[in-house]
C-alpha cells in the first residue's frame, strides 16, 4: 500500500522499486497541486497523473496501480496500466493473481455492503490470489477509506503462511541408520592409492573410467 494524501491510497504490483518511486512522485507533484489550487485532492486528479506520467515511458515502468480514495465529488476507485490505460469499476484487481481474485469479487460483491462485510471478501479475494498464484505474496493488508475520518491501514491484517514450527523434527538419533560393514586403512597402510571414476549409465558401451593417482602427502 502506498501513501497519496490522507484519503487517497495507492496499491502497486509490478516491479516494487518503479511502485514505489512512481507513487511517491506523485504523491509528492499533487501535494504542490494541492497547495497552488487550495483545495482538497481528487482521486481523477491521481489518475489523470499517474497515467500521463506511466503513458510517457510506454509500459518500461513496471508499475500497474490501484487508485482508491474518497474526495468531495464522492468515491473514486481506478485501475491504472503501466502503459497508461485506465479502468473505472465497482471493483478492480491488479497483478498476476487478478483473476482468482476478481472470481471471488464477482461472486461475493454487492453494491450496499457494510464494512465488515467489505473487508471480508476484499480479504478472501487476495487469499485467493496468494494461493492460487505463485507470484502472489503472503500477507493481506487492508486499507479503509471514509469520509471525514482518518484512513485506516491494517498492516499483516492475515497472515495466512506464517512460519511455524516443523510437526516433524528431522533430526535423527546416532545409530538409526544401520552400518553394514565398516574398514580403517591408515596412512602407512595406503603408500600410494588409486581414484576410480565411472561415468555413464553402466553398460560397456558407454562407460568412461578415469583413474587418477595421487600421493598420500596429498590427501
Amino acid at each position: 500500500m502506498h501513501y497519496i494524501s490522507p484519503n487517497i491510497w495507492c496499491a502497486g504490483a509490478g516491479t516494487a522499486a518503479d511502485t514505489e518511486f512512481t507513487t511517491a512522485l506523485i504523491s509528492s507533484n499533487l501535494e504542490l497541486h494541492s497547495l497552488s489550487t487550495g483545495r482538497v485532492p481528487r482521486v481523477v486528479t491521481v489518475m489523470t497523473m499517474l497515467k500521463q506520467h506511466l503513458f510517457r515511458y510506454q509500459g518500461y515502468i513496471g508499475a500497474y496501480l490501484v487508485v482508491a480514495g474518497v474526495d468531495p465529488t464522492g468515491v473514486g476507485l481506478f485501475t491504472v496500466h503501466a502503459h497508461g490505460s485506465t479502468d473505472k469499476l465497482p471493483y478492480v484487481t491488479m497483478g498476476s493473481g487478478s483473476l482468482a481474485a476478481m472470481a471471488v469479487f464477482e461472486t461475493s460483491w454487492k453494491r450496499d455492503c457494510t464494512r465488515e462485510e467489505a473487508i471480508q471478501f476484499c480479504s478472501d479475494a487476495i487469499l485467493a490470489g496468494i494461493f492460487n498464484d505463485l507470484g502472489s505474496g503472503s500477507n493481506v493488508d487492508v486499507c479503509v477509506i471514509e469520509k471525514d475520518k482518518p484512513s485506516q491501514l491494517m498492516r499483516n491484517y492475515i497472515k495466512p503462511n506464517e512460519r511455524v514450527k516443523k510437526e516433524r523434527n528431522y533430526k535423527f538419533p546416532k545409530g538409526t541408520t544401520a552400518v553394514l560393514n565398516e574398514k580403517i586403512i591408515t596412512k602407512e597402510e595406503i603408500g600410494r592409492y588409486v581414484t576410480v571414476h565411472e561415468i555413464g549409465n553402466g553398460s560397456d558401451s558407454d562407460s568412461l573410467v578415469v583413474v587418477e593417482k595421487m600421493d598420500v602427502d596429498d590427501v
